[in-house]
Order: structure tokens, then sequence, then C-alpha cells
């Protein structure tokens, strides 16, 4: 994975195999929402739709997640490469509380 620093902020330039592994399971996930669709046009049992959802946000987590643990490497590699920890940091910590919104 590389970076670059523009307006002081960090963009993640990821490899082929990560954009891969990303739509992987975007596309899994796509699929999934067709599956919900369907399930709701067929008037499903609501735990199943229930659990279909469940399934579909546990998905989007794992995505976050990868896109995150992508970010916070840059963000180190970056910090020990420039020397600037405070960049770093204040991405390290937007990049957090994002994901605490979104946990919330």
């Amino acid at each position: 994975m590389r970076y670059a620093l523009d307006e002081g902020r960090l963009f993640l330039h990821r490899t082929r195999e990560e954009k891969d592994e990303l739509q992987r399971r975007l596309r899994r996930m796509e699929g999934q929402v067709r599956g919900l669709q369907q399930m709701i046009e067929d008037d499903r049992h609501c735990l199943d739709d229930v659990q279909q959802i469940n399934a579909l946000t546990a998905a989007a987590r794992e995505v976050a997640l990868m896109v995150i643990a992508g970010h916070l490497e840059a963000c180190v590699d970056f910090a020990v490469e420039a020397h600037d920890g405070k960049v770093a940091v204040g991405e390290m910590v937007s990049c957090l509380r994002a994901a605490m919104r979104q946990a919330g």
C-alpha cells in the first residue's frame, strides 16, 4: 500500500490485491441486498429478513475495518518515513472518530 499527502491529508493507493478483496466483499454485499429485496418482495418471515440484514451489517463492518486498518497502516508508515507524527496522529484520530460514529 502506498499513500500520498495532499493538503495535509493522507490518501491511500491500494495494491491490486487490496482493491480486489474490497471489491469482492462489496459484490457479496450487493448480492445480499438483492437477496433481501427479493425476500421482502416474497413476504418472507420477518426474522429471515432481520437475519439477512444482520449479515449485511456485519459484512459492512468488516469492509469498514479493512479500510480503517489500511489507513492506520499508512499513517504509521508516513509517521516513520516523514518523522511527522502530528499529521499521522490527526489522520488516525479522524479515522477512529468516523468508526466510533458508525459503531454508536
